[in-house]
């Protein structure tokens, strides 16, 4: 197998499947009808509310869903081989992802933009809506401390790596307090970037000085500092900070994602991971169990995921100029996303097996696998960095790119710095995921807090937003400084596909009260049978072997009941939306449709 047949292969099916199923969708299922009016049209505010151009709407959206999961959650599966990965990403995405990012997307539009808890609110009834706010709670929590676990190992004992990612944040609020007083973006957009970049350059001048002795940090120091970075970005105003940070993030991403294409085009790697490893069983050194559940946990942007129920019911919707849109924007951007997924899934078995297990396991488990490095010897000296033992996938991506152009002559001497530029890319993203996650989860708390303290509810309050931001962030921080990537990329998958597992659910709600015919439910059913029942089996899977299991390398008693709180509001979010179906079908289609309306 070569990269370049798995990506066109890839992208042929994608395009055939986006035009097909995507139309099905639209047409057939949810009967868009750019007759009536999207919530942009109706409720335009010229702040929330704006009708948007439908490719700028999508580029939008594919920035906000497509962070650290698409990268990271394909390299950590190709311990199984690269078949797993890539068939759960393509099936993944067609059957599950894209329709249920779509159908979340016109649940909220037809909701006037509301969350997802305000839908299964008003659809599934008070008791759904109570749990599926507190799941969300849990489930953005647990997804701060995924998401921070990847770039810990990456910026450990790393001071360039350090440096360059550090620096972007007095620059992007430089850019931001530049352009809210000149209004000049464009000069902004350029000394910024300039900036970022100077930064990768700068970053080797720094090492063994005293300025890179102090930015040699080890993990533990590094999960603290996250969680009280994320403190203050979660209360400084949206444009200091965040805006700014997530605008020059997106060229990055955009050279990034184009070179790793190129240079699969060029260089045509070998993909040297089997199709299927030993640990398929279970017993793997980077995820414990086997590849039943867990490549469909592991990998959950890419394929399915959660946390785009976020997003779909949160900025997206208040966009879309109209309906038909929304096929582009939902179902087209999970696709694309998909293809970063296979780009990822590339980088990683393009390595040697060994390679990719001396990076991703502790030295003194690697010793075990009776495995042997070949290429990471030199690769760890062109990059001019220990790569030995730096698990969590940041890391491999960036080797896997960098091994990928070293087959070009002229780009050996550029290796190191594309490596540090590579992780400062993935670092961004991650930061500004966090950012973003730690302020919805401060709304959260705040919501759930004004029952007992009404003045909490308040954005403008000072006290409440301190006190928020702080709770947030002390409640991932805590799994972030006890946990590592295997327990908690786990823990994050989980929850992340049953946050999945809730947008379908709202998703055939909706379709078996407007579609013609209601065996349409299916498309949702399907994907929705598969998923629910293979969160439950991890979910238990991780409890009994790993979080409640005093021998195990994960034992975490939190992390335990974490688990079994959030599988037990699934369930009661699940029983509740059968019996409403059950209620439902027996009503007459009129009745259904003139109550949808």
């Amino acid at each position: 197998m070569n990269a370049i047949t798995m990506v066109i292969g890839s992208i042929c099916i994608l395009m055939i499947v986006y035009r097909l199923y995507g139309t099905f969708m639209a047409v057939k299922v949810l009967k868009l009808d750019d007759s009536k009016k999207t919530p942009a049209h109706e409720l335009e505010d010229g702040k929330d509310y704006v009708p948007t151009n439908k490719w700028v709407s999508f580029g939008h959206h594919f920035a906000a869903i497509a962070a650290a999961g698409p990268l990271v959650g394909p390299i950590l599966a190709a311990q199984f081989g690269y078949l797993p990965g890539l068939l759960w990403l393509l099936i993944g995405a067609v059957i599950g992802g894209a329709v249920h990012d779509m159908v979340v997307l016109f649940a909220s539009m037809r909701q006037k933009g509301e969350s997802v808890a305000e839908i299964a609110k008003r659809e599934l009834g008070p008791v759904a809506g109570f749990c599926t706010g507190l799941a969300m709670l849990f489930i953005i929590t647990i997804t701060m401390a995924g998401l921070s676990l990847v770039v810990l190992h990456a910026l450990e004992e790393n001071p360039w790596g350090t440096f360059s990612v550090g620096i972007t944040i007095p620059i992007a609020m430089a850019v931001g307090l530049y352009h809210r007083k000149t209004g000049n973006l464009k000069l902004a957009t350029i000394v910024g970037f300039a900036l970022i970049m100077a930064g990768v350059f700068v970053g080797p001048l720094i090492v063994g000085t005293p300025l890179g002795d102090f930015l040699t940090l080890d993990v533990k120091t590094l999960s603290i500092l996250l969680p009280i970075y994320a403190f203050f970005a979660a209360a400084l105003p949206v444009w200091l900070l965040l805006a700014p940070r997530d605008y020059l993030s997106s060229f990055l991403k955009i050279g990034v994602f184009l070179a790793l294409i190129l240079g699969v085009f060029i260089v045509n790697p070998a993909i040297q991971m089997p199709a299927f490893t030993e640990f398929v069983g279970g017993g793997g050194p980077v995820m414990n169990g086997p590849v039943w559940p867990f490549i469909s946990i592991t990998i959950a942007c890419g394929a399915i995921s959660g946390f785009h129920a976020f997003v779909g019911s949160g900025t997206t919707p208040k966009m879309i100029n109209r309906w038909s849109d929304i096929k582009p924007v939902g179902f087209g951007a999970m696709l694309v996303e998909c293809v970063v997924g296979i780009m990822a899934l590339i980088a990683a078995t393009a390595l040697h097996p060994g390679d990719y297990f001396a990076i991703n396991s502790t030295p003194a488990v690697f010793q075990t696998l009776n495995m042997s490095t070949v290429n990471l010897a030199s690769l760890s000296e062109s990059i001019g960095l220990d790569l030995e033992g730096r698990t969590g996938g940041a890391v491999t991506l960036a080797v896997g790119m960098t091994f990928i152009f070293t087959s070009i002559s002229w780009f050996d001497n550029l290796a190191s710095f594309f490596f540090q530029f590579v992780i400062m890319f993935e670092a961004l993203f991650i930061l500004t995921a966090i950012d973003s996650g730690t302020r919805v989860a401060r709304y959260l708390i705040q919501d759930f807090g004004s029952v007992f303290y009404k003045p909490l509810k308040r954005v403008d309050w000072l006290p409440g937003n301190i006190f928020a931001s702080a709770l947030a962030c002390f409640l991932w921080g805590y799994l972030l400084f006890s946990g590592d990537i295997s327990s908690v990329w786990a823990l994050f998958g989980v929850s992340n596909q049953l946050m999945a597992s809730i947008g379908l659910i709202i998703g055939a709600t909706i379709i078996l009260k407007i579609a013609d015919k209601r065996r349409y439910m299916l498309t949702c059913l399907i994907p929705l049978a598969y998923l629910y029942v293979t969160v439950n089996y991890a979910g238990y899977w991780m409890v009994t072997n790993v979080y409640l299991n005093a021998e195990a390398a994960g034992y975490n008693l939190l992390n335990g009941i974490l688990s079994i709180i959030m599988l037990v509001l699934g369930l009661v979010i699940m029983i509740t939306a059968i019996r409403n179906w059950m209620q439902n079908w027996n009503r007459p289609d009129v009745a259904l449709r003139r109550e949808s309306v």
